[in-house]
């Protein structure tokens, strides 16, 4: 792979789209690139005033928005180092993050500045509003008199107006490191993972040769956390080097919104995680399927065709009709969600990635991509098992390649375990690969549990089973006491309307759980179900924090 400046993708796309639309709040403000690239001009000049030079990091702890991308791309082109920060964090984790990374700059929203306090993160220079780049904090009177004048010093540096020609952005290298991500994970604490520049390019070329069709009369609908590497690169990143115009959610993204936004925006590709998917599918077409005569329809050979072909079209009406695929990644996808989608010819594919990839690892057209896999090695990336039989025996997945982070942030015992001796990194996860390369993921390393005669138990596996169970909205597989404990979150308003008391849903369930342990081998089966009152704590991603709910 030959490299290019990120950045300068930036500045020519720029250019390019200077009069066209960039960056809106779902029924709210439109940022054209001219826009854009004025305000980045003006944090240019603040963060000059502020003594920040190449390296220096810039902290973003926000609600996805417009100004969101302003920040983030400010910092790059700057030659600083973005740091994103989930907004869904507690307090004293941004404060931790903030000072662990060296931040000098923090921006933030009302919401997250209400939890903090500037004295517990004295490296700072200065908080900034991102909603209208107002100073919450400064350190100095100088910095403050900065933000105070920041007009009249923009119309110092561009007298003549300010033009597409003066763009000039801050010329990055491969290897250098352009961001730090920390995130949380669903088995253990935060790490700062450093992506470098490469990483972006690479990730950046990938979806330029997969979605040839997305370009500068493109809407794209942001759905996902920006802080997130999923959402932040291919709902922003990419987007803006080839002039699309992203569309941020600023609500929290409930299905219903998410679904509101996707009719009315009609996007030409949709990123998402399963979550948002099986939700439509649990909600709206479950229902109609489980229905006596639909049922029997679909069994009916040519009749089935046209009850598929009438559900699909209404799917991908609901969905926009004007995208041209639904890519699925961040978790995993229930298998009879992804089997129905598969089988009435639904334009979806599953993808493969960490944020230590930035984050591709693995994908295929949905055209061509099979049933229950994540594709094959993207381009730029090498995909071994580590298994002594990778076509049937699962073993962690081991990846190579221009997007595989540089380390973890001030941590070199963590680096030096997350790789083998030859240079290949541990993703934690187990899979295996059949003889095309398609890769077939059986779990995270870190859930499996190891069955009373030596049998590996993948909990997602479990899930998938209990998921589909009536009344369950999601579940928890845990090893307890020598046997599997489901935790299930049910669906209390549903059964309510049914008429059961919470005590009946239980009882309810557990008789289901009798009939779906006959689905399950002896040495998966669940030995006792327990209810939770509320939801599972999650990650920003909507995967469960696994790790809160371990009992061995």
């Amino acid at each position: 792979m030959e490299f290019q400046s990120v950045n300068k993708l930036y500045e020519a796309s720029f250019k390019a789209n200077w009069d066209r639309p960039a960056l809106s709040n779902y029924k709210g403000q439109v940022l054209h690139y001219r826009d854009v690239a004025r305000r980045i001009a003006k944090m240019h000049i603040m963060y000059e005033n502020c003594g920040l030079v190449k390296g220096d990091k810039i902290a973003i702890c926000a609600r996805n928005q417009a100004n969101w991308g302003v920040a983030f791309i400010s910092a790059i082109t700057y030659g600083a180092v973005p740091v994103p920060i989930l907004h869904e964090f507690k307090a004293g984790n941004v404060h931790h993050l903030v000072n662990h990374s060296e931040a000098k700059i923090l921006f933030v929203d009302d919401v997250v500045w209400e939890g903090l306090t500037e004295s517990e993160m004295p490296n700072l220079q200065a908080v900034i509003q991102i909603n209208n780049f107002s100073f919450l904090y400064s350190r100095t009177d100088e910095i403050t008199s900065v933000r105070e004048h920041l007009n009249e010093l923009f119309g110092k540096k561009y007298p003549m107006n300010f033009l597409p020609e003066n763009l000039d952005y801050y010329e990055d290298s491969a290897d250098e490191l352009a961001l730090i991500n920390y995130t949380s994970g669903t088995s253990g604490f935060s790490k700062g993972v450093m992506i470098p520049y490469r990483a972006l390019y690479s990730n950046i070329v990938f979806a330029k040769q997969v979605l040839p069709m997305i370009g500068n009369e493109s809407d794209v609908v942001a759905m996902l956390p920006s802080a997130h590497m999923y959402g932040m690169m291919f709902e922003l990143l990419f987007e803006m080097t080839v002039g699309s115009h992203v569309h941020f959610l600023t609500r929290v993204p409930s299905p219903k919104i998410i679904m509101q936004a996707l009719a009315e925006i009609k996007p030409h590709i949709v990123i998402a995680v399963p979550l948002i998917i099986e939700k439509v599918y649990k909600n709206k077409l479950k229902p109609i399927l489980d229905k006596g005569g639909i049922r029997f329809l679909m069994n009916i050979p040519g009749l089935d065709q046209v009850v598929m072909k009438k559900i699909r079209t209404e799917l991908i009406e609901a969905f926009g009709g004007k995208f041209e695929e639904v890519i699925i990644g961040g978790a995993a996808f229930n298998k009879e969600v992804e089997a129905f989608f598969k089988r009435i010819n639904f334009p979806f594919t599953v993808g493969y990635g960490m944020t230590e990839c930035a984050p591709i690892i693995a994908y295929d057209d949905w055209k061509t991509n099979k049933l229950l896999s994540c594709g094959k090695a993207a381009p730029n990336m090498e995909i071994k098992i580590d298994s002594d039989d990778p076509y049937t025996i699962p073993g962690e997945v081991l990846v190579k390649g221009a997007n595989v982070f540089l380390g973890y942030y001030k941590n070199e015992e963590a680096t030096e375990a997350s790789f083998t001796a030859d240079g290949w990194f541990r993703t934690g996860d187990m899979g295996i690969m059949d003889s095309e390369g398609y890769l077939f993921l059986r779990g995270r390393s870190k859930c499996m549990i190891l069955g009373p005669s030596g049998q590996n138990i993948y909990p997602e596996e479990i899930e998938c089973v209990l998921n589909n169970m009536k009344y369950v909205v999601d579940s928890l597989v845990i090893e307890d006491d020598g046997g599997l404990t489901a935790l299930i979150y049910p669906d209390f308003h549903q059964g309510e309307v049914d008429g059961f008391s919470r005590e009946a849903l239980e009882k309810a369930l557990n008789e289901a759980m009798v009939e779906t342990n006959k689905e399950l081998p002896n040495y998966a089966r669940i030995k006792k179900i327990e209810i939770l009152p509320e939801d599972f704590e999650r990650t920003p991603k909507r995967s469960i924090k696994r790790y809160l709910y371990q009992r061995n």
